[in-house]
């Protein structure tokens, strides 16, 4: 079954260093508690909020050797209430988790996007 699991960082500037950091360690995270492999995911979709353009988040899978997962960015909604300095991430991958197994994660900032998720314990079995 392929699953969506969704993620989201922020930076403190518009820099493509800390873009690239923060995007690893998000794409990182959400493989681990996720139990993911490389092989396993069959796309990743990157979003930057408006304020972000020194770089293409999805540099940084390449630059922690996924070098076969098809990726793709493209730029958040500019609306009033949106969190500055946000990059998201939505990964497609093979698990047999139930949508109630999977860990979202939130890092950074980007916590108060989806505090219930965060909070959640995830619910095996």
């Amino acid at each position: 079954m392929i699953r969506g699991i969704r993620g989201a960082t922020t930076v403190t500037q518009d820099d493509a260093d800390e873009i690239l950091s923060r995007t690893a360690e998000l794409l990182l995270q959400m493989a681990e508690q996720n139990a993911v492999q490389p092989d396993d995911i069959a796309s990743i979709l990157f979003t930057l909020s408006p304020d972000l353009r020194a770089t293409f988040p999805a540099e940084a899978a390449r630059k922690i050797g996924w070098k076969y997962v098809p990726v793709i960015c493209a730029r958040e909604l500019d609306v009033p209430h949106g969190l500055p300095k946000t990059v998201r991430v939505l990964m497609h991958a093979e698990s047999n988790r139930s949508p109630r197994e999977i860990r979202h994660v939130y890092l950074e900032g980007a916590v108060v996007l989806r505090e219930d998720l965060v909070a959640e314990e995830p619910q095996r079995g």
